[in-house]
């Protein structure tokens, strides 16, 4: 469907800011009761009350109206969200939908979002799959025609060159959409990734599917960016870095209790959430630099046929390393869509 006929009955001056109750809906729906809008999320049963409860928008005696969300469409699973009666639920409320990471993980057809969501999405539909490390052309793709410098990639174990780190991306057992990491050298891969088959951390065909990447050892940032197509401008929203469990724990601990600890758990890192950080004025210039390959990257045919390319926000994230006391940043994934994070 055409933009102008998913805009069909919409009042401009009535439209409400949607998303999937998850990842930054919260983020998204503050901001835009900043801007006057109308907010709705649509969330999971027994996971709606931060919606409808903590963070309803609500007149609070002396102290004004808190909260953030209007509306709550409740349904039993995100995927829901394409059930007819939920599409004309948000498009009886002139629902523009902010897409989120929630959007595209618990939906795992891609072609019902880009076909049969007949809701405006603010941003790409086509360009969202290339998150997707599985996707014939995929974010390892884009940054390598944007010549934007990310780790080196090795098809199999047996290529993992001498006295090289690597960290193994594998999906994990029990949550499919979430992946789990471990480290590796050619030397010991064997052994470390079946500690993790033996815990029931991943599978054996889960490990035949990873992505086996260079282990960069940097500062980790993440360089949260807005495209807009209508002035052509790039704006640096934030930038920010990962929490991670049991990560952040383990980096607590003197390396002493470190190497005691793991004898009892082994070590995950499992996004929980972002701390807000600054880098430096004289990186700036590089992150921009990168930016701007990007969006021109983004608009190439083989990337969006329509040759609009990325439409609003996105993320390069990753780490700034020092190679022979030059600074440089490493871009190691990439965010399509608003990122999950308080650094914007």
């Amino acid at each position: 469907m055409q933009t102008s006929q998913l805009l069909d009955g919409y009042d401009v001056k009535k439209l409400t800011v949607g998303a999937l109750g998850g990842h930054s809906a919260l983020d998204v729906c503050h901001g835009a009761k900043k801007f006057g809008f109308q907010t709705l999320v649509v969330a999971q049963e027994g996971r709606e009350r931060t919606y409808s409860k903590y963070f309803k928008a609500r007149t609070a005696g002396k102290d004004g109206n808190v909260g953030c969300i209007d509306d709550v469409i409740e349904v039993k699973k995100f995927n829901d969200v394409l059930d007819r009666t939920v599409q004309e639920q948000l498009r009886a409320k002139h629902t523009i939908f902010i897409h989120n990471r929630y959007f595209w993980t618990y939906i795992e057809d891609f072609a019902r979002v880009e076909n049969d969501f007949n809701v405006p999405i603010f941003g790409s539909r086509s360009l969202l799959k290339i998150e997707e490390r599985d996707q014939p052309y995929n974010q390892y793709h884009l940054l390598k025609d944007a010549g934007i410098r990310t780790p080196k990639l090795f098809a199999k174990p047996e290529d993992i060159e001498i006295g090289r780190m690597v960290i193994v991306k594998a999906h994990e057992a029990q949550r499919g959409y979430e992946r789990a990491f471990f480290l590796a050298t050619a030397s010991d891969f064997e052994a470390r990734a079946n500690e993790k088959i033996k815990r029931g951390e991943i599978t054996k065909d889960g490990l035949k599917a990873a992505t086996i990447e260079e282990f960069v050892v940097g500062a980790p940032i993440n360089f949260n960016f807005f495209y807009s197509p209508i002035t052509e401008e790039l704006e640096l929203l934030g930038t920010d870095m990962r929490r991670q469990t049991n990560l952040d724990g383990f980096l607590r601990m003197t390396a002493e209790d470190q190497t005691w600890a793991k004898q009892f758990t082994s070590l995950k890192m499992i996004e929980t959430g972002h701390v807000a950080c600054t880098v430096k004025e004289s990186i700036l210039e590089k992150a921009f630099d990168l930016g701007e390959r990007f969006v021109r990257a983004t608009k190439a045919k083989k990337c969006d046929p329509t040759g609009r390319g990325i439409i609003g926000p996105f993320a390069l994230q990753g780490a700034v390393v020092a190679d022979e006391g030059r600074e440089d940043i490493v871009i190691f994934d990439v965010s399509m869509r608003v990122p999950g994070s308080p650094g914007i």
